[in-house]
């Protein structure tokens, strides 16, 4: 009987970085954890050297039920938005909401995740290109950086962004997963991208091409946690504290030190999201 073969999953903690990491965007009040497991979670978060983390909630109902489980956890930010492929039948009444939200609450520092999927077919087109302009509208108003997630839709993305002026604006290409004529694409309208976890895949060679062309001040980290977990702990649910790993795989292809790239990444989603020193 052959058995199967052990993987090696370093503990995150080794990779001994410095306590100043952001993971742009996860999901910690979505139902892949529990409410009760938060306090842990940003406990092996903070041992693996991720300060700061910015929790994406999914819409004003997300956000009115959850946000209160972060009370005690200042390194936690908020972003919030609708996601596409929840736009069918977009109200108005939901970017009053979200508009009156970021009135009050200084620690919601971005419009997102917006933009189109067509991948999924539970919004129609035309519902998500009209949510994604209303939000982009407020996003403007509020003055507020753009968090975008784009799916088998990316011509149609760039296209509406480009309409609506948003080439220079603070904008960061959530989960990026393109190729190298993708990534040139947005670094001309002088925006940003989040590396998520697959970069850490081997055969996820034109990813690491796009990467290796995107300068380093253009680049953030993320987990999308629950999801998309980084080698070494792929198959396994995905948390802020496998941050690292991602970093490693970029310094790697950079040739750069893994410090280096955790630090830089730091200072930029710093700066890009505005946040206050810890």
């Amino acid at each position: 009987m052959s058995k199967k073969k052990h993987r090696d999953r370093p503990a995150p903690e080794t990779l001994g970085l410095p306590p100043m990491g952001v993971d742009t965007h996860a999901h910690l009040d979505m139902r892949g954890f529990s409410p009760d497991e938060i306090p842990d979670i940003l406990a092996r978060a903070a041992s693996a050297g991720v300060a700061r983390i910015g929790n994406v909630f999914l819409g004003p109902t997300a956000y009115a039920q959850n946000a209160r489980l972060f009370a005690e956890a200042p390194g936690v930010f908020f972003i919030l938005g609708m996601h596409p492929t929840e736009c069918s039948g977009y109200a108005d009444a939901l970017t009053a909401a979200m508009e009156g939200a970021f009135r009050d609450n200084p620690r919601l520092r971005a419009v997102g995740e917006i933009g189109l999927d067509f991948y999924w077919d539970d919004a129609p087109p035309g519902d998500q290109k009209r949510a994604f302009r209303e939000q982009l509208e407020m996003a403007r108003g509020l003055d507020v950086p753009v968090v975008i997630h784009s799916r088998s839709a990316e011509p149609e993305t760039l296209a509406i962004l480009a309409d609506m002026g948003f080439s220079g604006r603070p904008l960061v290409w959530h989960c990026f997963g393109g190729d190298a004529t993708l990534a040139g694409r947005i670094m001309a309208m002088g925006w940003h991208v989040s590396i998520p976890g697959p970069v850490t895949y081997p055969k996820n060679v034109d990813l690491a091409r796009a990467v290796a062309e995107i300068p380093m001040d253009r680049i953030m980290l993320e987990t999308d946690a629950p999801f998309l977990t980084p080698e070494p702990w792929r198959g396994k649910r995905n948390e802020p504290c496998h941050l690292g790993f991602t970093a490693a795989r970029i310094a790697e292809i950079k040739g750069l030190a893994t410090e280096e790239v955790w630090l830089r990444t730091a200072k930029t989603a710093q700066a890009f999201f505005g946040l206050p020193d810890l």
